[in-house]
């Protein structure tokens, strides 16, 4: 079960985020123990999948009690494939899925 959105940390969780490119205005779905460093890596080209369209803007953080969980949720909104839904989360501010 979620215990938070849209940048809230708790120590010893698991965040499901959604970034979106400022250059493509494409979304990249992911899941971090430590979202502050995860993006961080993000913006400054670590990250093969990202490095060609830096930088990131955070469109969700959504916090679960355990990594099983988050990856299930970061599995489910990859599968979505349509923008639009991925959009409709974002602005209801809220991963309403079951892992």
């Amino acid at each position: 079960m979620p215990t938070a959105n849209v940048g809230t940390l708790f120590s010893n969780m698991v965040t499901v985020y959604i970034l979106r490119s400022l250059i493509t205005n494409k979304y990249y779905i992911g899941c971090t123990e430590n979202i502050e460093r995860r993006i961080r890596e993000h913006n400054q080209g670590f990250v093969t999948a990202t490095k060609p369209f830096i930088p990131y803007q955070v469109e969700l953080t959504q916090n679960y009690q355990n990594l099983s969980d988050a990856r299930k949720i970061e599995l489910k909104l990859k599968n979505l494939k349509r923008k639009d839904y991925i959009e409709k989360i974002i602005t209801e501010g809220k991963i309403k899925m079951d892992p």
